[in-house]
Parts: C-alpha cells; sequence; structure tokens
C-alpha cells in the first residue's frame, strides 16, 4: 500500500547496528527508506551493514556518541549531507546499569541519563530544522515499558525512559505546526543482548516475565518492524504525542 511506502525517503536509526535498532532499520529498508546507522562500534556495525546492503538496502553506518552533545548534532547533519536529506530519526540508542539504586554512582547515573534521554533530545533539536524545511517528518523515540513501570535495579534506565515519554509528548506538541510528527515505542520484553544479559544477571527474570506476558513468549525484533514502519510512513501522518505498547500484552496485565 501506498501509506506504507517510504521510497526516497532517509532514516537515521541511532543504534541500528543491532537489537531492536537493526530490526527497525531493516523493516524501514524493505519499505523503501535509505537508511542511517549511527552507533559507537564500527565493528558491529559493518555486520549489520552487511545485512542491509545483502537485501539490496541503500544503507550507510555513521559514528555517533549519544554522550557528547557535538557528536549528536555532527551525526544528523553528516547523514543528511550525504543522503541529500532526512525524512525519519528513530532515537533507539541506550545503555543502562543494573545494580541496587542506592549504590548508583554519579557518573553511571550520568551516562544513562546522557546517553538514553539527553542525545535523542540533541539529535531531535538536530533534526528538526531539517524536516520543518523539508515540509515535515518523523521521530521515533524508543522509550520502554519502564516509561511507565518502576524499575529497582535500573533506576536511571527507568528515569531516561519516563523522560523520554515526555520528551515525545512535549516535541510532538511544539513542532505538530512543521508538520512533525513525534510518536514513541514502549518495547516489552523483546529477546536481545542487552535482555540476555538481564536474564543472567536477574535470578528468576525468565519465569517471571513469562507468567505476566499474556501472549507467554519474549518479543522478537521483527515485532517492531510494522509499528516502526506505520510510525515512518504517510500512514500515521494524523498520530503524534502518542507511545504504543509492543509488549504482548504485558503492560495491559493488572
Amino acid at each position: 500500500m501506498r501509506l506504507f511506502d517510504l521510497t526516497g525517503r532517509v532514516a537515521l536509526v541511532t543504534g541500528g547496528n543491532g537489537g531492536i535498532g537493526l530490526g527497525m532499520a531493516e523493516a524501514l529498508a524493505e519499505a523503501g527508506a535509505a537508511v542511517a546507522i549511527a552507533a559507537r562500534n564500527p565493528e558491529k556495525a559493518e555486520a549489520a551493514l552487511a545485512r542491509l546492503l545483502a537485501a539490496g538496502g541503500n544503507a550507510r553506518f555513521f559514528p555517533l556518541d549519544l554522550q557528547e552533545e557535538r557528536s549528536c548534532r555532527r551525526a544528523v547533519l553528516e547523514v543528511a549531507r550525504h543522503f541529500g536529506r532526512l525524512d525519519i530519526l528513530v532515537n533507539n540508542a541506550g545503555t543502562t546499569v543494573r545494580k541496587p539504586a542506592e549504590t548508583f554512582t554519579a557518573e553511571e547515573w550520568r551516562r544513562v541519563l546522557e546517553t538514553n534521554l539527553s542525545g535523542a533530545f540533541f539529535c531531535c533539536q538536530a533534526a528538526h530544522p531539517l524536516m520543518k524545511e523539508a515540509g515535515g517528518g518523523k521521530i521515533i523515540n524508543i522509550g520502554s515499558m519502564f516509561s511507565l513501570f518502576g524499575a529497582r535495579y535500573a533506576v536511571a534506565y527507568a528515569a531516561s525512559k519516563g523522560g523520554l515519554l515526555q520528551v515525545t509528548k512535549s516535541l510532538a506538541c511544539a513542532w505538530a505546526k512543521d508538520n512533525i510528527q513525534v510518536n514513541a515505542v514502549l518495547p516489552g520484553w523483546i529477546d536481545t543482548e542487552l535482555t540476555r544479559a538481564a536474564r543472567r544477571e536477574v535470578e528468576g527474570l525468565n519465569d517471571a516475565i513469562l507468567s505476566r506476558t499474556p501472549m507467554g513468549r519474549w518479543g522478537e525484533t521483527r515485532d517492531l518492524a510494522g509499528v516502526a514502519v506505520f510510525l515512518a510512513s504517510p500512514a500515521s501522518d494524523f498520530v503524534t504525542g502518542t507511545a504504543i505498547p509492543v509488549d504482548g500484552g504485558f503492560s495491559a496485565m493488572g
């Protein structure tokens, strides 16, 4: 359907070299978009690029350190300079620290907040004038179920993702006049490198998640493909400021 056609569009996916980010990058490329993946690890990005190019996509890697404001702004501008435009921004890259809240150091707190929240905001700021000049654009912020719930073992992560949800709503209101739709996706427990580490570190986590999830399984990165294309496409032109859980019903459970 043309509503979901991204031919001629350019998408930037932060953290697009693995996990949820790579899954979304592949979905956007399949829908016709040229895709820039931005991240810190160039070796990991090479493998991701190989997958995108092997599937016939138009893709390129750009270095990005979300803890550095200058790096965020430079990456966005370099993508627009290389491809000639920027239509879609997916703020996916993130980090976490899992430990009791009372043991967090100031450095750990700042690192998570600067990466997950401040870095995403600076990327949005850099993208805004490019999208405004082009007549509109799409920003997709990847939150978490912890945008809604507390996380006793990941307080900084939960704070950053809760903040990102409010950034999403605020920018949606601020930039609606510029025809820029800003939405959030709230993944549930998706099987990625990060969540596999969590299962190793948190005893009983796997069973607890499965018992709480009505669909009875962990999500896969491909489960995020449809919502990514929807929010990046003309199909969502009247959808802004919302947050869509993709969690197998986890957040619907009482």
